[in-house]
């Protein structure tokens, strides 16, 4: 009996939403902004996962003064004058266009971590941005960023300026992420905000799913980093395209601002217009007299029940960040075919992310998250147990990758639902944050294996049950109204 009553309390909280009220829920309006939002999540995923084409496994030789190369033996020698590469299967890479190998091997890591620093900076700086100057803006100017660091990083000269644009070009990835994802969820009703939530990582997936075919035709790394790179150019038309959001439009009181673009919308949905004005005054009673101008993610911390629940996302981003990422190049280290293991890894993530949509609507955030969570630890402990084989070890990992690909969708969902609307970029912003973190410790658990091959799929097994655990303390968001102040987020 209680437990139908708060459903009817919430179904009623859904209901009273000015903004689903006035342009409904889901239309024609909101599936055309999504599309075009859910584009943008391509290039994210082709210049997170570059660095596997960029930077791949070559055999080489070192060749001193004295001797010539014979075999590709990969020994290193402290005689050696130069190095000489098998071009066999890539015409040119970033490690023999600058030997990166041997003493500079090092390098190959440090320009990935630097990338995912980059992301870091570009969700807090985005993130930051967003909450304060609106989402549109901000989104633009990241994809704009994108586009010209992403250009000019194809023609760098040596290690050290295509480390640094690979760094402008993380900040703007990492900007297109945040605002991206957060203007989608402020735009959906909750009724299926979960759907729309999870659907906007399949983009993600697709765009890892066709890299292979990138690297497969493009083996010169300059020329397969313009190609996915200049696609963004068809992003420059979302200054025409792509709406502010009305939702932190009213939350900043421009009240008249976001009656317009409701209309339009409404207009669009088949939906009446008459009431809108007076529906979008209302909220700016029950919100505006509330709101706390320019909150920063502090705000987060400073009450004891969203302080606690902003530790635990953030710890499980940084599950999905480090073992996302760390799993997916500990398939990498599998014997076999670069682009057959890559395209493996990627596929299983689609229906994994299928799976989330209705294991969120049916079990809820909470249990999906836990559940997801302790696949991925389970199936990179058995690696430890099981008889060491390529098959075994590639089949476990794309078990605990899937597992991740429904742990990575959820945590986006859970962020944006759990975080008020006043600091909802800089939670988002934040959470993702802790992400890069793990996903920049990610390379050097998964080389551990030069020291111990248990100690990756250890860490990978232990570090996704701890945050299985921690999910205890968060409240399950499914159907519920997106809180808008600091207040509602509390309660």
């Amino acid at each position: 009996m209680l437990e139908n009553e708060t459903k009817d309390v919430e179904s009623q909280k859904v209901a009273e939403d000015p903004l689903t009220k006035a342009i409904g829920a889901i239309g024609k309006w909101q599936i055309w902004i999504c599309f075009v939002v859910f584009l943008v999540k391509f290039p994210v995923a082709w210049h997170q996962m570059s660095i596997i084409f960029l930077a791949p496994p070559m055999n080489f030789t070192c060749v001193s003064e004295a001797t010539e190369a014979a075999l590709f033996d990969n020994q290193c020698q402290a005689t050696c004058s130069k190095y000489e590469y098998d071009h066999s299967i890539f015409q040119e890479t970033i490690i023999s266009q600058w030997d990166l190998v041997c003493d500079r091997a090092w390098l190959k890591n440090l320009t990935q971590t630097i990338f995912m620093l980059g992301i870091l900076v570009g969700n807090m700086v985005f993130g930051h941005l967003s909450d304060r100057f609106g989402r549109r803006m901000p989104f633009l100017a990241a994809v704009f960023l994108q586009l010209i660091s992403g250009v000019t990083t194809a023609y760098s000269v040596n290690w050290y300026m295509f480390t640094a644009l690979r760094f402008l070009l993380a900040v703007a990835t990492g900007g297109t992420m945040v605002t991206s994802f957060v203007l989608t969820m402020e735009l959906i009703g909750a009724k299926y905000r979960e759907t729309v939530g999870i659907i906007y990582q399949i983009p993600f997936n697709l765009g890892h799913l066709s890299l292979p075919l990138f690297g497969y035709y493009l083996r010169d790394w300059s020329t397969f980093q313009l190609a996915i790179s200049l696609p963004s150019i068809l992003f420059l038309s979302y200054y025409y395209l792509l709406p502010e959001s009305p939702r932190w439009l009213m939350t900043a009181g421009r009240t008249d601002e976001a009656v317009k673009i409701m209309e339009v919308a409404a207009k669009r949905n088949g939906r009446p217009t008459e009431n809108i004005a007076s529906s979008t005054q209302k909220m700016i009673v029950d919100v505006g007299g509330k709101h706390e101008d320019h909150a920063t993610f502090i705000a987060l911390f400073r009450t004891p029940k969203l302080r606690a629940r902003t530790l635990a996302i953030c710890f499980n981003w940084f599950v999905c960040g480090l073992c996302f990422f760390g799993v997916s190049q500990y398939i990498g280290h599998v014997s076999g075919n670069i682009f057959t293991n890559v395209a493996i890894s990627a596929a299983i993530q689609v229906p994994g992310t299928l799976i989330s949509i209705y294991a969120n609507r049916i079990l809820g955030r909470k249990i999906t998250l836990i559940c997801s969570n302790c696949v991925t630890g389970f199936s990179c402990i058995l690696i430890t147990i099981v008889p060491q084989s390529s098959a075994s070890h590639l089949t476990l990992g794309c078990i605990g990758l899937w597992g991740m690909s429904i742990s990575f969708a959820t945590v986006y969902l859970y962020a944006g639902e759990i975080f008020p609307t006043v600091v909802r970029n800089s939670g988002v912003g934040l959470s993702s944050t802790v992400a890069r973190i793990g996903s920049m410790v990610a390379p050097f658990v998964a080389t551990l294996s030069h020291t111990s091959p248990l100690l990756p799929p250890i860490t990978f097994g232990i570090i996704p049950l701890i945050g299985a655990g921690l999910c205890v303390i968060l409240p399950d968001t499914r159907g519920k109204k997106l809180p808008d102040t600091l207040e509602e987020g509390e309660a």
